[in-house]
């Protein structure tokens, strides 16, 4: 009997000594669970087996590559430094200038001393052909053929007679001032004498762009006009912005230069126009002034203008 009992307590304290070893191998698997990565990066709650777990490794999501517009965005951002460092480096040597760029096809615009006030010289002609143009439309009727004579030879040759009559026929200093509020020009300030009329290359930018939006004041056939005028200067005229201009693009231009005692017989050199093809629609402006003679004046311009397309790749 007493035999008996010992076998049977034996018995016994195996099944309690194997029940305590198989408790603690269900804790060992536990301890040694890992919650899986969606759980880390979702935000999800352990079970509550895995509560006292040790907390896991962070998960490291990789960081996203930068898109196409990123890296265009950038890209931009290095090419406009470098052409501001390179106009700057120019302008430590040179006459003071300003420049102008807008890319109708991109909407980017850049600018060094946009908003700085220059003597318009003969670019003002084309500020005049605009007025020009809206006072016919207003009128309802397209140039008349003494209007024409005039701005021809005006835009053409940059005759100075010919403005001066069309200056005076859209109301002198009051009527292109006028005008100028319905084209967007808030920088520019006309003078009675109208070569000495004031701007900036921000303005002129805004007159370019007036002279093709199909939604600005001019319609289309003032628009188509102003272009045809433009794009027909002489050929010894044609210096400034047609020196951007690669094989097939179509150029429009209006150039201006004076001289005066009162510069010290210094130069104003300034030129504006647009380059186009199907590709590319830039207008670019670039003034200057206290040029030592004119040919001076049309190399920094131009070398200015080559500048703006090196460094924008326009």
């Amino acid at each position: 009997m007493r035999r008996n009992l010992i076998v049977i307590l034996a018995v016994a304290a195996a099944i309690f000594l194997g029940g305590g070893l198989v408790t603690a191998g269900l804790r060992k698997t536990a301890d040694t669970a890992t919650l899986s990565p969606s759980s880390v990066i979702e935000g999800d709650s352990p079970s509550p087996a895995a509560s006292s777990s040790p907390t896991p490794a962070p998960t490291v999501k990789p960081s996203p590559s930068p898109s196409a517009e990123e890296e265009d965005e950038t890209d931009r951002a290095d090419r406009v430094a470098q052409l501001t460092a390179a106009l700057k480096k120019l302008d430590s040597t040179s006459p003071e200038f300003s420049v102008a760029v807008l890319d109708k096809r991109t909407g980017e615009r850049y600018e060094y001393r946009g908003t700085v006030k220059y003597d318009t010289a003969s670019i003002v002609k084309a500020q005049i052909l605009a007025c020009m143009l809206l006072h016919d439309q207003d009128a309802g009727h397209d140039p008349t053929a003494a209007e024409m004579a005039w701005a021809k030879p005006m835009i053409r040759q940059s005759n100075n007679d010919a403005a001066t009559s069309l200056f005076q026929h859209v109301g002198a200093r009051t009527g292109v001032t006028r005008c100028n509020k319905r084209l967007g020009l808030t920088q520019t300030v006309v003078n009675s004498s109208w070569g000495l009329t004031r701007t900036t290359a921000d303005d002129q930018i805004r007159l370019l762009s007036k002279l093709v939006d199909t939604k600005g004041p001019l319609d289309t056939e003032s628009r188509r006009t102003a272009f045809t005028l433009m794009n027909t200067v002489d050929r010894a005229q044609r210096w400034g912005i047609p020196s951007i201009a690669r094989s097939g693009e179509t150029t429009t231009v209006k150039n201006g230069w004076d001289t005066r005692s009162a510069d010290g017989g210094l130069w104003a050199i300034n030129t504006i126009g647009r380059v186009t093809s199907g590709t590319t629609n830039v207008s670019v402006v670039v003034l200057s002034h206290d040029n030592r003679s004119m040919a001076a004046g049309v190399t920094l311009v131009e070398k200015v203008a080559k500048l703006t397309r090196q460094y924008l790749r326009y």
